[in-house]
């Protein structure tokens, strides 16, 4: 799809362009849809059954715009960390390909949009995007400084669940931040998994994350998380009144993580980045089984 967009383009651009889809990471959507699933799941929630229209186009194109603009400006802070990582060192600005001025440029850009589609909402998913901008911004340096960066990459791709509430709802009630608390566990589970693969090259580079941090522990903490998470989703799922097909959903949800497990359990590398991309299809099942569950939802009254 991306090589036929640019065909479209005149050739003296299409490099560039290439190399700025590239650092956004346009050719590869899986981060994106992470991102996706759960603002859908708030947008549903919010709702109480399929979303207006409006707030639903916004968080949906938003979310690709602020995924893009969090690679970018992740890119920029690991430019002199990336050329030391096996995985990363092809990347535009790790390459050379793409400078820093321009890197900040695109996240400039691609802030300034998702600033103006939340404009079209009400005044406190606006203050909310602050907020979230500020996280989105934050995360990439964290990992000089912690071990817990999954932990702020989990704050600041949850915080569209907040703000899909303010947005449908025009306040944050508690069902929003128990599912906002949730994602961030959901995020630490997979963006650990995604550290795994790097964990060498992250104590060679100085890099911290949870990964490191877990050690040799890392497979037992994961599970501990796993089942953290699936007892937030029952609590969701009875608050919010969900019928079967959410815990149908969940069951499911529970066997992957299992899955997730067993396949990780020697550590190797290409394991632990297949068990991360496989964490889009768990999205998918718990979104597919919230929207279920509210259409099959009796009616009050």
């Amino acid at each position: 799809m991306l090589d036929w967009l640019l065909g479209l383009l005149p050739a003296r651009h299409r490099e560039k362009v290439h190399d700025y889809l590239v650092l956004t990471r346009m050719d590869r959507p899986v981060g994106a849809l992470l991102l996706l699933w759960p603002t859908w799941w708030a947008l549903w929630l919010a709702a109480g059954d399929f979303p207006p229209w409006r707030p639903l186009f916004i968080f949906t194109v938003g979310v690709f715009a602020m995924r893009a603009a969090g690679c970018a400006i992740n890119d920029y802070a690991d430019r002199k960390l990336d050329p030391q990582v096996a995985r990363t060192a092809a990347r535009p600005l790790a390459a050379g390909r793409v400078t820093p001025r321009e890197t900040l440029a695109v996240f400039g850009v691609l802030l300034m949009l998702s600033f103006v589609l939340v404009l079209f909402t009400n005044r406190l998913t606006v203050e909310l995007a602050f907020v979230g901008a500020a996280l989105a911004a934050l995360y990439p340096f964290t990992k000089r400084w912690t071990h817990l960066p999954q932990v702020v990459l989990g704050a600041a791709f949850g915080w569209s669940i907040p703000m899909a509430f303010a947005a449908v709802q025009g306040t944050v009630p508690p069902l929003g931040w128990l599912l906002f608390i949730a994602n961030i566990l959901w995020s630490v589970i997979y963006d650990t998994e995604y550290a795994m693969v790097d964990r060498e090259d992250d104590l060679k580079a100085g890099a911290k994350s949870t990964a490191i941090l877990f050690g040799d522990a890392d497979l037992p903490i994961l599970a501990v998380l796993m089942g953290t998470l699936l007892l937030a989703l029952v609590l969701i799922g009875h608050r919010a009144g969900l019928v079967w097909p959410y815990w149908l959903a969940l069951l499911a949800g529970a066997v992957h993580f299992l899955w997730q497990l067993w396949l990780i359990r020697d550590r190797k590398p290409s394991a632990c980045l297949a068990a991360f991309r496989h964490n889009n299809g768990w999205g998918l099942m718990i979104w597919a089984g919230i929207a279920l569950a509210l259409a099959l939802r009796p009616a009050a009254g």
